[in-house]
């Protein structure tokens, strides 16, 4: 694969991403697992199936001896930057958001992993006691068995407005089937995280009117999916997320 770098989009943990003409460059680290970066494309491919509007796939290859994704290049603003120089039409992004959020849940992809399946692997690797684990494991196998897509990382950084106005779903590497309650609780998190719980409780509030979801169900999820993401992210992102295990009662 060749790369034509024009200019750095982002540099992420492990990864750069880069401009290259009509088309983005991902480039990985040598260190950086090429099962993942093969799983990554395929969860991006298995997506682009079912309809959504996301960057279209375009090519695997190797960049400098490192492994690399192309994918088209969607000119416009993220959601997040829209927010935040819009203030005064938060409100209006958010039920962009949560209406793409849903958009999402509505679709099927056979082949994805389970949901389930992935989150279990991570609560065992949580750093929490073993009756925390069993408690944690036995709350997560007794929550209801969905099949629907799963974005995984849905927050506003992944959405593209474009320049006509049609919004792109990027990033897709943690894209699973399972419950859509599991997908939402772990962006309520997102906004915690990045200090923002006045937007984390207005989209859930705003999440539970538009789909009809009980808040309590969403909320079952939280201490689950916190001890799932855990594991990784820095030492203050992990003490974080370990502070919402037992905070809700998922018995």
């Amino acid at each position: 694969m060749t790369l034509n770098a024009e200019k750095v989009l982002a540099v992420r943990t492990a990864k750069t991403i880069y401009r290259d003409g009509d088309t983005v460059v991902k480039v990985f680290d040598n260190d950086y697992s090429k099962a993942d970066i093969l799983n990554e494309s395929l969860n991006q491919a298995r997506v682009e199936e079912t309809g959504l509007n996301i960057p279209k796939l375009l090519e695997i290859g190797i960049v400098d001896g490192k492994w690399a994704i192309r994918s088209e290049y969607i000119a416009g603003k993220t959601l997040q930057t829209l927010m935040d120089e819009n203030p005064d039409k938060l409100d209006f992004y958010l039920h962009k958001f949560v209406e793409l959020q849903m958009l999402v849940h509505s679709k099927h992809s056979p082949l994805l992993g389970k949901l389930k399946d992935k989150m279990d692997r991570k609560i065992r690797e949580a750093n929490v006691d073993a009756n925390t684990r069993y408690e944690l494991r036995t709350a997560l196998e007794g929550m209801p068995k969905h099949n629907k897509v799963c974005h995984g990382d849905f927050n506003p950084s992944n959405i593209i407005i474009a320049d006509d106005g049609t919004a792109y779903i990027i990033d897709w590497s943690h894209a699973t089937q399972g419950n859509a309650s599991a997908d939402v609780a772990h962006t309520y998190l997102l906004f915690c995280l990045h200090g923002r719980t006045d937007i984390a409780d207005k989209y859930l509030d705003l999440f539970c009117e538009k789909s009809g979801t009980v808040k309590k169900y969403i909320q079952q999820w939280l201490p689950v999916v916190a001890a799932a993401q855990s594991v990784k992210g820095n030492l203050s992102e992990r003490e974080f997320l370990l502070s919402w295990v037992g905070v809700v009662d998922y018995e």
